[in-house]
């Protein structure tokens, strides 16, 4: 699945790490260099890469954290939210059409694993 939405990712230059740093932005905006790596699943080092890169393009940007000098928080730009708007609907359409020869039962019971699975691990 990951290389079936990375393939629909590549029209709109991203990778799927940088799609979930995105999407992750954008529902908690204000997340550390420390929890965007924690979250995609990388070192802190991989993930400060990354987040130059989206810099570089524009899509995020770095703002002082108000209480730790050391630390960043990370937000979204306007073109940054725009392309993951643009991306989050061509990844829905990828998602459905994999999704497509099971049943709203089957998708449950992944989704619902996935969640659980997602939880133990925290």
């Amino acid at each position: 699945m990951r290389a079936a939405i990375g393939e629909v990712l590549k029209d709109f230059g991203l990778t799927t790490s940088q799609y979930a740093t995105l999407m992750m932005t954008r529902k908690q905006p204000g997340k550390s260099v420390a929890d965007i790596a924690r979250d995609v699943g990388s070192t802190r080092q991989a993930a400060n890469e990354m987040l130059a890169g989206l810099e570089k393009a524009g899509l995020i940007e770095r703002h002082p954290h108000p209480t730790d000098r050391r630390t960043h928080q990370i937000q979204l730009t306007d073109a940054g939210r725009a392309l993951y708007d643009r991306a989050r609907a061509a990844v829905d359409r990828r998602e459905a059409e994999l999704e497509a020869g099971f049943t709203p039962e089957q998708r449950a019971a992944v989704r619902e694993w996935l969640i659980g699975m997602t939880e133990a691990c925290r």
